[in-house]
């Protein structure tokens, strides 16, 4: 059974209870197992499974210690969230860390609400005690210099094109040049793209398409900002040298996709076996017919050489983003600050420097809004708009 299963299943055995409080609703309905199962299935879908998963660890977490000091877990009295926030906060770990960062506590907020909300009791996190007790923590954490928010090293267009540069010098075999292709196209498409990995892992052969003016137009049906699945076209342009060309790579990416749906292995082998590093742009040409683009665009390699089913994880995109740049000769130091959102931040990165507006960026990036572009900017980027550019000689 699935999280989003179990979160699902619990919401309506617990809507039974507090209808009691209501006289036109004091007897609960006797429901089919085909009726819940429907209901069930429609509630699950509110969430993605990584939030299921975390309402429902959340919810057993402060539960368990609820039932340890003797409080009523729901509905939860202000007061006691308050205790568990400062208890929890307070814990160290062998180092002498913080056991939990203030992006973890306010997490548990959000889920001690949503539990409450979902069986129509007030959420406790609107209380001002709860709201001044996190406004508290975050001045100490921010005073002692705890759990800082650690965010990734964008990964810039001139690192990329080093990277796929020397990936494709250095792939000699079939199986290093399947992972050549997939991997620039992983990273060119993600820049140009300005995904995140969860978009990447979910782009699917369908969602992708040629346009004669605008390179590709690539629909993310459903992202982290877009639960409800409104969908957004992003674009990649051909660029003016193919090194860099994100409808380039992904041609080429297409052509072993085709091989291996026609002949499997020996699709791939044929294909590859002989050098095919590209003097030139390549996505002018007719894409491949693929007998079936209801799958993946991006999905493992394994050592054999043969591609997975599924689709790469976020996990696995990270990894690879990490791999490369290995192989590129970026610096260890670079290489560890580096993440599945590193293709992202490089993006608006590099759009903020070439004087992009955030709305602009927006509309590429799919923000919900502009202040966490701004974000960006003060981390990666605190030139751009700074007076103190007006002092450069």
């Amino acid at each position: 059974m699935t999280t989003e299963h179990v979160l699902g299943e619990s919401i309506l055995a617990a809507s039974t209870p507090v209808a009691a409080g209501n006289p036109e609703l004091s007897t609960a309905p006797v429901l089919s197992a085909e009726s819940k199962a429907r209901i069930v299935a429609v509630l699950e879908q509110r969430h993605s499974p990584s939030t299921a998963r975390n309402y429902r660890q959340d919810w057993e977490k402060f539960t368990a210690w609820c039932s340890a000091h003797g409080h009523i877990s729901i509905p939860a009295h202000p007061a006691v969230v308050a205790d568990y926030l400062t208890e929890c906060a307070d814990l160290r770990t062998e180092t002498g860390e913080r056991a939990y960062s203030m992006n973890t506590l306010a997490r548990w907020v959000a889920s001690i609400n949503y539990w409450h909300r979902a069986v129509d009791h007030r959420a406790p996190g609107e209380y001002q005690l709860v709201k001044d007790t996190i406004s508290g923590l975050r001045r100490t954490y921010a005073a002692a210099g705890d759990r800082p928010v650690k965010r990734v090293a964008p990964l810039e267009l001139a690192e990329i094109e080093h990277i796929v540069t020397t990936l494709r010098g250095e792939a000699k075999t079939w199986q290093s040049r399947t992972r050549e292709r997939r991997d620039s196209a992983l990273l060119l498409l993600g820049f140009l793209g300005a995904f995140r990995r969860s978009e990447l892992s979910d782009l699917q052969i369908r969602d992708v398409t040629i346009h004669s003016s605008d390179g590709l137009h690539m629909r993310v049906r459903r992202s982290k900002t877009d639960q409800t699945g409104h969908g957004l076209i992003k674009a990649a342009p051909v660029a003016l040298t193919h090194t860099v060309c994100g409808p380039c790579a992904y041609r080429r990416w297409l052509d072993v996709i085709a091989a291996h749906q026609a002949a499997g292995r020996p699709g791939i082998i044929r294909l590859l076996r002989t050098d095919d590093e590209p003097t030139g742009h390549v996505c002018h040409l007719p894409h491949p017919q693929l007998t079936d683009i209801d799958v993946p665009v991006f999905r493992p390699i394994r050592v054999n050489g043969n591609l997975g089913d599924t689709a790469l994880s976020g996990q696995a995109i990270h990894a690879v983003y990490r791999r490369a740049a290995h192989a590129g000769g970026l610096s260890p130091a670079k290489i560890a600050q580096l993440g599945g959102h590193s293709v992202r931040a490089g993006f608006v990165t590099e759009a903020l420097r070439n004087g992009a507006q955030p709305h602009e960026i927006q509309r590429q990036t799919g923000h919900a809004s502009p202040t966490t572009v701004g974000i960006y900017a003060r981390e990666h980027n605190p030139l751009t708009g700074n007076a103190v550019t007006r002092f450069a000689r």
